[in-house]
């Protein structure tokens, strides 16, 4: 059976097989070694029983770099929809095509959102491409929805979706929204 377990930096240098698909983004090295850093909880890897990485996600936590427009910070006071509160933030999340269909993509979610509450963050949220609708399918499952479109948000152009959890923090569901998708802002937004 695979297992969950925390990134090392050696493990840099044996996840290239999980990055296999176009769909992947990746990252250089350095980016990689500041969330080991910064986050080193919010970063595990899937090793299977021969010792090979089978998946891997990269996380962190953070809120808006500017204090909430009404603080202290209460999504009922809150006029700004693009203000960011505290919340986990999915990076990266992926597994190599010889090890998808086992679940370890929701193992691997599932330890960063327990870190992210108990961290007493919001909510959960990452970014995917428009047209990912494998991706798209399988965060829906794990509990995301839509939250926003950001328009050209990739380097080609593409748009992507802000998919969100709610946390237990928010027992009112006050961060997530129907229709996200028909919710457009450009990239300059949503920071």
């Amino acid at each position: 059976m695979s297992t969950i377990r925390p990134m090392r930096p050696d493990d840099l240098f044996k996840i290239s097989s999980t990055n296999l698909d176009h769909l992947t983004e990746t990252y250089h090295i350095g980016f990689y070694l500041e969330y080991l850093t910064k986050w080193p909880d919010l970063c595990r890897v899937i090793e299977g029983m021969d010792g090979r990485i089978e998946g891997y996600i990269l996380g962190k936590l953070e809120s808006s770099p500017y204090a909430p427009p009404v603080p202290p910070y209460s999504p009922d006071t809150n006029p700004d929809p693009n203000y960011l509160p505290w919340h986990g933030h999915i990076t990266a999340l992926t597994v190599a095509p010889s090890a998808r269909r086992l679940g370890h993509a929701s193992r691997l979610s599932e330890a960063l959102e327990q870190q992210s509450d108990a961290a007493n963050a919001w909510f959960v949220d990452l970014f995917v491409r428009a047209s990912n609708e494998i991706a798209k399918e399988l965060y829906r499952k794990m509990g995301y929805s839509v939250y926003r479109r950001v328009v050209d948000y990739y380097n080609d152009r593409e748009d992507a979706l802000d998919m969100r959890k709610p946390l237990s923090r928010d027992t009112d569901r006050k961060h997530v929204r129907e229709n996200g998708e028909d919710i457009r802002v450009m990239p300059g937004d949503v920071w």
